[in-house]
C-alpha cells in the first residue's frame, strides 16, 4: 500500500496550488490505507468531481472498483490490445477492490478506452462521464480520458441563438456505373438562395460525419457560417451503407483507391449534382474529404483527378493499406489546389502521414498539416474538421 503511495505522489510533476496538492495527498492516502468507511467516501467524491481517471499534468492514473481476476485498459494508447509493449495491466491494491494503471501521455492528450475485466469482458468506464463514439455505421460509445490541457472546442457545441442550415436526408442515387444505389444527404447552408452559387465538399463515411456522437459536423457548419468564419457552403455527405441492408457497409471496397468508385464520383455524381443545384464549377471550389479509408481516398481522388479535385481535405489517412498511393502523389502535373492533412499522434497514422508531407514539402504542394495528441478515433477527426474548413472556405479566400 505505501509503495503505491509513493508512486502516485510522484505524479506530482508540475507546481499545484496548495489546496490542489493538499487533496491529490489525501485522496492517494485515503485509497491506499484509510478505514473503509473513509475510503469509501473518498472514491465518492472521486466520481462526484469527475476525477476518475486523474489526469494531472502529463501523467494518468486509470481507476476501477470491482471483484476481479485481472483489470486491463485497452484504448487508442494501445493499438486496443494490438501494442503488446504498452502496459496495459492494471495492479490491485493490497486489501482493497480498487485496481489502478499508472502511465503518461502528452499533457493535451484526449484519448478513447475501455476497461477489459478478466480478459473477456469490454466495458465503458462506469465512473468516467465523458464518452466518445466511434466506429463505423454509428458506432459504440467508449470512455474518454481528457487529460488537463485538451478542452472541447466551443464550435462543437449546437447553439440555439443562430439560423442554421438543413438537411435533405436519404437520397438515392441509381448509379450505372457501380450498378447500384447509393444513398447520400444534402447539407443546405442558411438562407440557401437556388440563386447564389455555391463551394462544394463531397464527404464520404458521410453518415458517420453527420453523427451527432460522431463528427458532428452540421453543428460545426452551422456555428462557422453564423460566425462569419466561412463562406455559405453545400455539403454531399455520401453515406457506403447499403441502402436495404444498412448493415452492410461498402466503404472497404469503395474507398480502398478504387477506379470504378472515383469514375462514378467524378463522371457520374457529380455532374448530376451540378445539374440539380447552383454550385461552382471551378475545381477551387469543389473538396473531397475523408478520413482514415476516406482519408487515402481523398487523396487518391485529388491527385487522380486534380481537374476535378481541388481541395483534399485528408483526415488520419489509411496510407498503410494502400501504398501506391506515395507514387501518385509524387512528381504530379497538375497537383490540387490546397490540401489539409491531419493525423493523431498516438497509434495514428502519423508514420504515413509523415511521409506524405514529405512527399507534398518536395512537390511544393500548397498545404496545411496538423498533428494532435489523439489516436484514431472520431474524437479526433472532429476537432480538426474546422480547420479543415476554415482553410478550404474562410471568408475573404
Amino acid at each position: 500500500m505505501r509503495l503505491f503511495f509513493c508512486i502516485c505522489l510522484s505524479l506530482v510533476t508540475i507546481a499545484l496550488s496548495a489546496q490542489d496538492y493538499a487533496r491529490l495527498q489525501t485522496v492517494l492516502i485515503t485509497l491506499s490505507s484509510a478505514d473503509s468507511s473513509t475510503r469509501e467516501n473518498m472514491w465518492h467524491d472521486l466520481i462526484k468531481s469527475n476525477q476518475i481517471p486523474l489526469a494531472i499534468a502529463d501523467s494518468a492514473v486509470f481507476l476501477y472498483r470491482g471483484e476481479a481476476k485481472t483489470i486491463a485498459w485497452m484504448g487508442d494508447f494501445n493499438g486496443w490490445g494490438y501494442d503488446k509493449e504498452f502496459q496495459s495491466q492494471g495492479k490491485r491494491i493490497s486489501g482493497t477492490d480498487i485496481w489502478y494503471l499508472k502511465t503518461s501521455f502528452p499533457k493535451d492528450a484526449r484519448l478513447d478506452y475501455k476497461i477489459l475485466i478478466n480478459g473477456a469482458d469490454w466495458i465503458v468506464d462506469p465512473n468516467n462521464p465523458y464518452q466518445q463514439w466511434s466506429g463505423v455505421g454509428g458506432g459504440s460509445p467508449n470512455s474518454e480520458l481528457r487529460m488537463p490541457e485538451w478542452k472541447p472546442d466551443p464550435v462543437m457545441i449546437p447553439r440555439e441563438n443562430i439560423t442554421r442550415g438543413t438537411l435533405e436526408k436519404d437520397i438515392l442515387f441509381n448509379s450505372k456505373t457501380l450498378g447500384y444505389q447509393v444513398t447520400y444527404t444534402i447539407y443546405y447552408p442558411a438562407q440557401y438562395n437556388h440563386q447564389n452559387v455555391y463551394p462544394v465538399l463531397y464527404v464520404t463515411d458521410g453518415y458517420e460525419y453527420l453523427h451527432e456522437r460522431m463528427g458532428n459536423m452540421k453543428v460545426i457548419l452551422d456555428n462557422l457560417i453564423a460566425d462569419g468564419k466561412i463562406k455559405p457552403v453545400l455539403v454531399i455527405f455520401i453515406d457506403h451503407r447499403e441502402p436495404v441492408n444498412r448493415s452492410n457497409n461498402r466503404r472497404m471496397m469503395e474507398l480502398a483507391m478504387n477506379s470504378r468508385y472515383l469514375n462514378f464520383i467524378a463522371d457520374e455524381f457529380i455532374p448530376a449534382i451540378e445539374n440539380q443545384q447552383n454550385v461552382s464549377k471551378a475545381r477551387e471550389d469543389r473538396g473531397i474529404m475523408g478520413s482514415s479509408m476516406g482519408g487515402l481516398t481523398a487523396a487518391y481522388f485529388a491527385f487522380s483527378r486534380p481537374e476535378v479535385f481541388g481541395l483534399a481535405g485528408i483526415q488520419s489517412p489509411a496510407f498503410w493499406f494502400k501504398p501506391a498511393i506515395y507514387t501518385l502523389c509524387d512528381n504530379p502535373e497538375n497537383p490540387p489546389v490546397k490540401i489539409y492533412m491531419t493525423t493523431g499522434t498516438i497509434k495514428d497514422a502519423e508514420e504515413g502521414a509523415r511521409k506524405m508531407k514529405t512527399i507534398l514539402e518536395k512537390n511544393t504542394c500548397t498545404y496545411q498539416y496538423t498533428e494532435t495528441s489523439q489516436g484514431h478515433s472520431w474524437g479526433n477527426f472532429r476537432d480538426t474538421i474546422d480547420d479543415i474548413l476554415l482553410y478550404f472556405f474562410s471568408v475573404g479566400s
